[in-house]
């Protein structure tokens, strides 16, 4: 829940970064593209030599300026596709205006002029560069580039069928949003066709915009709620035929398909997940006749996640082949860690590429010609990560590329052919460094300081910044980080403020730098006396195992829960402590988290702050909530046990509950379903409700200000700083 929000607060920022720049490497290896004032820009390594490919100057729609938002060269290199003036689609920009610039005579051409501004989806070069097709208003159109005659290649579009893109709970928990995919010949286009025509909406109320309110519908399937069926078919342009491909599809319970990409001209690939998510079956089917084989099937007895729900390069689609597509890479736990294997499309062959006991956290480069696999990793400490490689044949153990005397997190993105390397750096007490490099013997390319040099002045680090291992009673081992107050006195006692998420998908106790600080405290909570803490528990998405990971299956709101709580208790028995100034807060699974720890162990947490809080596991959208915790038909009382509603009675501390009223994501149902059962039990709480303001609350004027201040007087008010 909130992918956004945590891949932006929990460490994802150079990716993020990279897509502000527009950074891209170029086909040979030994240049990248980037974005910069306006321009779009060429690097060739290794002396940086600079080129401008675009200068701002010619991008103009009329008298009026376009900025590049991101762009796409044509397969001839003749061409870049830009676009420009987005506008957002729940909480990505993927709608907005499309322009082709010819790189010789510099001039633009506007893609889908006909249409209104800012209402296209998705435009893609057809690989010989004659056509562009694109998403408007749910329905697939294919545009030629020299005539500018465009083509509408589906009719029957609707905001509940949805041609060539997704519907809500396919975008947030699978990341699909671009719906289609050219053929390698360019004579077909394959796509996805969501049905939400039987998916029930989900009713937002606009108070504030308007003198009688209005409703916002968003489909979205709760758990419990079949899945908006999926099809996929195949449109031949010429002649104009379509070909449904014969996917099995579970009638009775539904059944998805995250995955889908063409083999060859002929052939595609489709992952297809039964309704648990616990079955994956790689299907090969024939475009022509529809016909769908089996080429790799997997069960896990918890749930299968998708790759770009650990890998964000393959959000937007993407497939790693080898062997001239005879082959490719897949990712599997079935021997209790996440490893790479070499499969052949025949299905004939398996081979284990990632041998020993760690999780593969990232995919970074096949180089095939040098026999490679890059891949993120961190065997000795979870909350660091590493560059490694292993042989693609499958010989030999992995390697360590990144130097043994760089602790902390690593980032790498790997120039085609392996030779260059953007290589990105921090910890707890050294904010992001970034560099370029020759990858073989990791060597600083280029101006500037390099991350080893970085490294040697910052001395030993924040000695107010620990990161500590925790052992429960129950014999459970957290990694943690405790931030201490500035001139800490371990003969005081001090106000322990816990940092918490707690589900599949939030990592806390990363060694980057930020660790040890609240984004949302307005001030310095070590210089106001403050000890924050925060902890992984089991069933948080760390490289420590399946077993670690899965552990949490049907019991989200029970075993982590109790992992914190056990976890707090050998805190507390530090003698600076004081046990009577106990905080915790977190954000939508954190939120929902703190609503747990409040009322199932009120002897411990004495304060605490919920945003945007799932209080009731039933309202969440089905494909997140069942594959985490099964499906309600068959163990509701899961569902029970682990949502917050269910013990809002034991509140005894200060909760200050937060959501905004247009949150599409956690709805704010779930903040007046808790505040009736608060009601009932005559349990006394504050609560603040953002108008309009989605899951990230960060719209309107003043907005984060407000939160912020709100969030730090409440802490300061009920959990007082300062060592006594």
């Amino acid at each position: 829940m909130n992918k956004f929000f945590l891949l932006f607060c929990f460490g994802f920022v150079f990716v993020s970064l990279n897509a502000q720049t527009g950074f891209k490497w170029s086909d040979d290896g030994n240049g990248y593209y980037q974005i910069e004032e306006g321009n779009l820009v060429l690097y060739q390594l290794p002396g940086m030599d600079k080129s401008v490919v675009i200068d701002k100057v010619h991008l103009k729609d009329g008298d009026k300026p376009l900025k590049i938002q991101s762009y796409q060269h044509s397969y001839d290199k003749a061409s870049i596709l830009i676009f420009t003036n987005s506008v957002k689609v729940w909480r990505y920009e993927t709608k907005g205006d499309y322009f082709i610039y010819s790189i010789a005579s510099r001039q633009l051409q506007k893609i889908g002029s006909d249409f209104p501004p800012s209402s296209l989806m998705f435009a893609e070069f057809s690989p010989d560069g004659k056509k562009v097709a694109y998403v408007h208003a749910n329905n697939i159109y294919a545009e030629e580039i020299a005539t500018k005659k465009v083509e509408q290649l589906t009719s029957d579009g609707t905001r509940k069928l949805i041609n060539g893109t997704f519907d809500w709970a396919y975008e947030e928990e699978f990341f699909c949003r671009d719906g289609f995919r050219w053929s390698p010949d360019s004579r077909a286009i394959a796509f996805w066709q969501i049905d939400a025509r039987g998916t029930k909406d989900y009713l937002m109320v606009n108070n504030t915009d308007s003198i009688y309110p209005t409703a916002i519908p968003v489909e979205y399937p709760v758990a419990g709620e079949s899945p908006s069926p999926f099809k996929i078919g195949v449109l031949e342009l010429e002649p104009k035929e379509l070909k449904w491909m014969n996917i099995p599809y579970d009638q009775s319970l539904g059944s998805y398909a995250p995955r889908m990409e063409w083999v060859n001209a002929n052939q595609l690939v489709v992952q297809h997940l039964d309704r648990k998510q616990q079955h994956s079956a790689l299907l090969l089917t024939d475009v022509k006749t529809g016909v769908a084989t089996s080429l790799y099937k997997e069960y896990d007895s918890a749930w299968i996640d998708i790759m770009p729900s650990w890998d964000q390069d393959y959000a937007n689609g993407g497939w790693d082949w080898l062997n001239g597509g005879r082959e490719f890479l897949w990712a599997s736990e079935k021997d209790g860690w996440r490893h790479i294997y070499r499969l052949s499309v025949n299905g004939g062959k398996e081979t284990l590429i990632t041998r020993g006991n760690f999780d593969v956290m990232d995919i970074v480069r096949v180089d095939e010609k040098g026999n490679y696999l890059y891949f993120m990793a961190s065997p000795e400490n979870a909350t660091q990560l590493y560059l490694y490689r292993s042989r693609l044949d499958g010989k030999g153990l992995p390697e360590r590329v990144t130097p043994r005397d760089q602790p902390g997190t690593h980032r790498y993105e790997i120039a085609p052919g392996a030779k260059y390397a953007k290589h990105s750096f921090s910890n707890h007490y050294i904010n992001p460094a970034e560099e370029w490099i020759t990858l073989k013997d990791h060597k600083t390319i280029g101006m500037g300081e390099s991350v080893a040099g970085k490294i040697a002045s910052a001395g030993s680090g924040d000695k107010r910044i620990e990161f500590i291992k925790i052992r429960t009673a129950e014999a459970v081992e957290m990694d943690a980080w405790v931030a201490k107050p500035t001139n800490f006195d371990p003969a005081k006692k001090y106000p322990v403020v816990f940092y918490v998420y707690t589900e599949p998908w939030g990592q806390t106790v990363k060694d980057e730098y930020g660790a040890g600080r609240n984004f949302l405290y307005n001030g310095d909570m070590a210089t106001d006396g403050y000890i924050y803490v925060s902890l992984d528990n089991r069933g948080t998405p760390v490289p420590k195992g399946r077993a670690w990971r899965k552990i949490a299956y049907r019991k989200i709101g029970q075993v982590n829960i109790r992992d914190q709580a056990l976890a707090a208790r050998e805190i507390l028995k530090w003698t600076y402590i004081d046990s009577s100034r106990v905080a915790v807060w977190g954000w939508s699974g954190g939120g929902s988290a703190t609503l747990n720890l409040m009322f199932q162990y009120p002897e411990i947490y004495k304060t605490g702050i919920s945003i945007a809080a799932v209080g009731n596991q039933l309202t969440y959208d089905n494909i997140y909530q069942e594959r985490y915790m099964g499906l309600p038909q068959e163990n509701r009382q899961d569902f029970v046990k682990g949502s917050p509603i269910t013990y809002a009675k034991n509140l005894r501390g200060n909760l200050l509950y937060i959501h905004g009223t247009g949150d599409d994501n956690v709805h704010y149902n779930n903040a007046e379903m808790l505040f009736n059962e608060l009601i009932r039990h005559n349990k006394q709480f504050r609560m603040m409700s953002y108008p309009n303001r989605t899951h990230s609350i960060s719209e309107g004027e003043g907005t984060y200000l407000h939160l912020s201040t709100l969030y730090t007087n409440f802490l300061r008010q009920y959990c007082e700083p300062g060592g006594k």
